[in-house]
Parts: structure tokens; C-alpha cells; sequence
């Protein structure tokens, strides 16, 4: 069985969870504790972020080149399109996702865990202890402020961020009027890249996710919330219900789930 080294809250890996699913390929969830030192994950694959594809004795690193390596080893329903036209739509489409909503959805996301409290304890694992999830829901947003600024997540940064993702899901919601999907009548990786990745934005409304319920369909402020882009939400979490296969009757990471201990 395939395994997928990742991590729940990672929108790369929901982009390879959705795009597996969208296969009907069967894998295992190896959850990798986010952190300093992921030293075991580096002894195994070389580097220490999240995903990692395993198929038998192949460590495949990368959403994009998991992408492409799934549609060569398992070629049933295809991501990449064969027409060069719709093929070259589809590419440029994914790497814009990539760098555009991936980049950025962190950075708004880190906006919203800073002003919102109850938002911010909502993240945590379901098996964090009560006594740490206080503590963390107790942090003073100008400590977080801080904080951002050590990680380069200033004021200016985010507001810039967010200004970007608002003209992104514009853009999104525009090429979507006349059309089902973002290259034309079947779903590509273009289409499986952005939904995916737009997971940060606004949390699908459905099960898909070892998140608490009370998240469910709640996201950035401003963006989530906005009227002007509920049909791209629409369309992406029409996606989700066609493609994406909902966690009812699967232990909360998945079916055999391991975790990789971070020192």
C-alpha cells in the first residue's frame, strides 16, 4: 500500500490526499509531528518536509512531483492533460497555486490563529491535553505579534498576503463563471492544486479532516466569509464531495496510522 508521510494541517499534503483519493488509489497516513529536528523522516527520505510519497521501496518528495509520478505509475484517470494547450493551462495553473495560495494562505492563517482564541485552540491535535490547549488559547495577541515578526509575518506582510489571496480567489471565481472546472470539462491537477491548497483559506464543510467539527466551513476572516467568493468555495467543496473521500469509519488519521516521534 501506498504510504503518505504527512502532516493533518498541511495544505501540500491535502493537495496529495485529495489527488490520491481522486485516483481511488488506497494509502496509509504516516503523521509527522511538525517541529525542530524531524530526524527520522530526514533519515529516510533526505529531507524533513512534508509530503513524502512512499510506494514500495520509493520515497517520492514533493506535491508536484507526486503528482507526477502517480499519473506515469498509475495512469487511470489522469491529472495532466494530453492536449498541449490544456496540458501547458494545467501546469502553470498548479505552480501559480503553489506559489501563490500556498505561500500565502500560511500567512493569513497565521492572522487569523493571532486575533481569534477560541480559532486558535480549535488547531490543536485532538489529543492535546486540556491543560495545554488553555494555556496556548491564553497567549496574548501581542505576544503572537511578536512572534510574527520573528518569522516574517509582520502586519505589512500579512496585509499584503491577504491582499493577493483576495484578488487570486477574484480571479478563481471569474474563470469559473462559464466552466466546471479551470482548464474545461474534466478535472485536471490545476483543479485538484487549488482546491486542495485553498484548504487554509476556509475549511471544507465536510468531513475530510481530523480537525474538530466546530471549524468545519471557517477560515480567514475576509476571505472565508466573503460573499464575492462563495462560489469558488461552492465549486471547491462541490470537488470535494465528488472526489474526496470523507473520514466516517477510519480511526482519526487514517486507516493504520503511524506517527513519526520529531526529537
Amino acid at each position: 500500500m501506498l504510504e503518505l508521510y504527512q502532516w493533518e494541517l498541511s495544505h501540500y499534503s491535502e493537495k496529495v490526499r485529495l489527488i490520491l483519493d481522486y485516483k481511488g488509489l488506497d494509502y496509509r497516513k504516516i503523521e509527522v509531528t511538525p517541529g525542530i529536528g524531524q530526524v527520522d523522516l530526514f533519515r529516510l527520505t533526505g529531507q524533513r518536509q512534508v509530503p513524502v510519497l512512499k510506494d514500495g521501496n520509493r520515497y517520492i518528495v514533493d506535491s508536484t512531483e507526486i503528482a507526477k509520478y502517480l499519473d506515469l505509475q498509475y495512469p487511470e484517470r489522469p491529472l495532466i492533460p494530453q492536449d498541449s494547450q490544456k496540458r501547458g493551462l494545467c501546469l502553470l495553473i498548479e505552480e501559480w497555486a503553489d506559489e501563490s495560495i500556498g505561500v500565502k494562505s500560511r500567512t493569513a492563517l497565521f492572522s487569523t490563529i493571532s486575533q481569534d482564541q477560541t480559532f486558535r485552540k480549535s488547531l490543536l491535535p485532538t489529543s492535546t491535553p486540556d491543560i495545554l490547549k488553555n494555556l496556548v488559547e491564553g497567549v496574548p495577541r501581542d505576544l503572537l505579534t511578536v512572534l510574527g515578526f520573528g518569522v516574517g509575518y509582520s502586519p505589512d506582510v500579512i496585509k499584503s498576503a491577504i491582499a493577493d489571496l483576495k484578488q487570486d480567489l477574484e480571479a478563481l471565481t471569474l474563470l469559473l463563471v462559464d466552466s466546471p472546472y479551470l482548464t474545461g470539462d474534466e478535472p485536471t491537477l490545476a483543479d485538484l492544486a487549488v482546491a486542495g491548497l485553498s484548504m487554509l483559506l476556509k475549511f471544507p464543510e465536510g468531513p475530510y479532516l481530523d480537525l474538530p467539527a466546530g471549524i468545519r466551513g471557517k477560515g480567514v476572516p475576509g476571505l472565508a466569509d466573503n460573499p464575492n467568493y462563495e462560489p469558488f468555495f461552492a465549486w471547491r467543496d462541490r470537488l470535494y464531495a465528488q472526489f474526496r473521500k470523507p473520514l466516517i469509519g477510519l480511526p482519526p488519521t487514517g486507516s493504520a496510522p503511524t506517527s513519526i516521534q520529531i526529537e
